[in-house]
């Protein structure tokens, strides 16, 4: 085990990350509430103001307040309709194609790892949020806060053996961001998933930005100190939990939880979303603060293209003249938007290879150090180490279907 200490973080602006919902669980009424009227005084001033002043206040606030979560401001509905998409996918292909736009920006959410069989986290009956019951937490995201972690893992500890990467596969919508590279047009990807499956398909590191981290690394949640990974997952699959050997607190993979600071590469956002001459946003509710609040950052001329499910976030009631959206399956937009730019083929081919030389695996068993030991004594098991995948029977592939369709820690997409 290694023993050596996390450098000491640089001195950087302190974001953590918060939700509207664990907001609502945890602030309470009292004497220093503000009145109703108040905050819709607040909401109606906000369209006085320009859309970058509003966004860099709500960073400071963030910024000033470590470990509360809190509200991002509202789009104002004010009871209408959405406005309809503005010529759709169309002018955004055209903008692409006369070789304007060399610094894209892409903005991530769950909605572009569904198509792999990951569901989300607020769909209504099939995201993960809505099958939590079996936990008894006091509210959903409670089992990803850092408070209620360090007061009981356990909750945690047991949904963590269905979210590590295991079957799922990148599928057409991480392909075609890859492609964005390949073609020298991708300035980075701002992912809010921790699939891994964007590194995966062939983002390079220095293009992708995991800003609620990833399972790839481990460290304890009290002193930060290095844990390894494998190390780390063996003890989680058999139902133990990792202790750091400094501190004796718990260690967790380096997932974001409500409450903990963002990673440090998150502020290459600063930087890159001015210089962004194309924004595409896809696949997110822009529920999770302060992720949500990075699209308003581009400059007010910057395009900026909505695909989703549904209108979300600054596209609830779009104001910009350059805000493009196109609603509906979001792999199948992406495919039509590929195949007006005429980048279908690559991006098949580019499947394809992947699957040549990661070939889909079958349905995910996790079987714990007893469950293995009771396959031994039955005469039917091969060895494999805790934490690896065992054989599979007949009568196991039925019931461990759903497996291959474990969720993965991310934001609702759509």
């Amino acid at each position: 085990m290694s023993k050596a200490r996390r450098a000491p973080r640089a001195a950087l602006p302190r974001l953590t990350r918060s939700s509207s919902t664990q907001a609502r669980q945890t602030e309470s009424p009292g004497p220093q509430a503000a009145p109703a009227g108040v905050g819709l005084a607040q909401d109606l001033s906000l369209m006085s103001v320009s859309e970058q002043d509003v966004t860099s206040s709500w960073l400071e606030m963030t910024s000033s307040r470590r470990g509360r979560p809190a509200k991002a401001p509202a789009a104002p509905r004010l009871g209408v309709k959405p406005a309809p998409s503005r010529a759709g996918l169309g002018p955004v292909a055209q903008l692409m194609k006369s070789g304007r736009c060399r610094n894209i920006v892409v903005v991530a959410g769950a909605g572009i790892s569904t198509p792999s069989g990951i569901p989300d986290f607020r769909t209504p009956g099939t995201g993960l949020y809505a099958n939590l019951e079996r936990y008894s937490i006091p509210y959903p995201e409670a089992v990803f806060n850092i408070d209620y972690f360090s007061h009981n893992p356990r909750p945690f500890f047991s949904l963590a053996k269905e979210l590590y990467p295991g079957p799922h596969r990148p599928n057409y919508i991480h392909h075609f961001i890859h492609t964005l590279h390949l073609r020298g047009l991708l300035l980075r990807v701002y992912t809010q998933n921790i699939d891994g499956l964007e590194k995966m398909c062939g983002i390079p590191e220095e293009k992708l930005v995991e800003a609620h981290g990833s399972f790839a690394t481990a460290s304890c949640h009290l002193c930060y100190t290095p844990f390894p990974a494998q190390e780390a997952k063996t003890a989680i699959m058999n139902d133990n939990i990792p202790t750091c050997s400094f501190c004796q607190g718990t260690v967790k993979p380096d997932i974001v939880f409500f409450g903990e600071d963002l990673p440090q590469k998150y502020f290459l956002h600063s930087t890159d979303f001015p210089k962004a001459d194309l924004l595409i946003i896809m696949g997110t509710s822009l529920q999770i603060e302060p992720f949500a609040s990075l699209v308003n950052t581009v400059r007010a001329s910057t395009p900026r293209l909505l695909m989703n499910r549904e209108p979300v976030g600054p596209f609830l009631c779009p104001r910009r003249r350059r805000d493009y959206m196109e609603l509906g399956d979001l792999e199948k937009t992406v495919r039509r938007l590929a195949q007006t730019l005429g980048w279908d083929s690559q991006i098949q081919e580019l499947s394809a290879a992947h699957q040549c030389r990661f070939p889909p695996q079958g349905p995910a068993t996790l079987l714990s150090a007893r469950d293995q030991e009771m396959q031994q004594e039955k005469g039917g098991a091969t060895e494999s180490t805790p934490g690896e995948r065992g054989p599979i029977s007949s009568q196991e592939s039925d019931s461990s279907e759903t497996d291959s369709k474990s969720p993965s820690f991310t934001d609702r997409s759509h």
